[in-house]
């Protein structure tokens, strides 16, 4: 289990987090939602010391897990970060291999298990046809699943992805949550999504958490999280709420912006 106790975050004495206690229950999906600027992806970048904890901790499994080394770290918790701006003109192949780095010794060089893993990775993504392809020539829903892969040859049981749906088209939105939820429920996989799309994260998640203002503002599964008055609070738009029973969980309608 991954649990944040009373986590605070600040840069320049600009409070970012404030006292954020949450719960990542395994096997679960869970997603991080919460308007722009209110500290998402500060929350996440904790776990791969990209934003400096402040005051409170992190636990992995018991385990105090910022006073673990970030190779340690790396072989326990794989972080995809937002969308790249600068896409590495290398071959499909050789990006995915990248996940294995924190298990490699000095010489880098790649064991037998290594490479099983990186192909296994490629095959599960459905690009092994794109291995000697060029990252920066393919598609974005292509490439998202180029990345997928590397996240996935670092073989960890904790996958944390941020706002990995970002500039796709929909048809390309669904098929990376898919693969989400093909790693969760096929292989077991943890995860932690920060998205935008309320809809969407109410569709593909177990759990939902709410950050408004560098705070927690709610918590629960979708239907309890969902609700007019979230929307109103925290996203300031009115909507019309109904359920989706076929995959049982709610989606909503925006119908008008809320002053002030």
């Amino acid at each position: 289990m991954l649990e944040f106790r009373n986590v605070s975050v600040s840069c320049q004495h600009m409070p970012i987090l404030n006292d954020i206690s949450l719960t990542f229950r395994d096997g679960e999906i869970t997603t991080i939602l919460g308007p722009n600027g209110c500290g998402k992806t500060t929350l996440v970048q904790c776990l791969n010391g990209a934003s400096t904890v402040t005051a409170g901790q992190i636990f992995l499994d018991g385990q105090d897990f910022l006073k673990i080394s970030p190779k340690e770290r790396a072989r326990e918790i794989s972080l995809l970060p937002q969308v790249r701006t600068i896409i590495p003109a290398i071959p499909v192949k050789m990006l995915v291999e990248h996940g294995r780095f924190p298990y490699l010794g000095f010489s880098r060089r790649k064991s037998k298990e290594d490479t099983e893993i990186v192909n296994r990775a490629m095959e599960f993504t459905h690009i092994s046809q794109y291995a000697d392809q060029y990252v920066d020539t393919l598609s974005g829903g292509i490439r998202q699943r180029v990345f997928f892969a590397m996240v996935l040859a670092q073989d960890c049981d904790y996958i944390v992805l941020d706002e990995p749906t970002t500039y796709l088209d929909i048809s390309s939105q669904m098929e990376v949550l898919e693969l989400v939820r093909r790693l969760n429920r096929e292989m077991g996989m943890t995860i932690v999504m920060v998205l935008h799309d309320l809809n969407m994260a109410a569709r593909y998640s177990d759990y939902l958490y709410v950050i408004k203002d560098g705070g927690l503002y709610a918590g629960g599964a979708p239907g309890e999280v969902i609700t007019q008055e979230t929307l109103r609070e925290v996203f300031r738009i009115e909507a019309d709420i109904t359920h989706d029973a076929g995959h049982n969980c709610p989606y909503f309608i925006p119908m008008r912006i809320l002053n002030g």
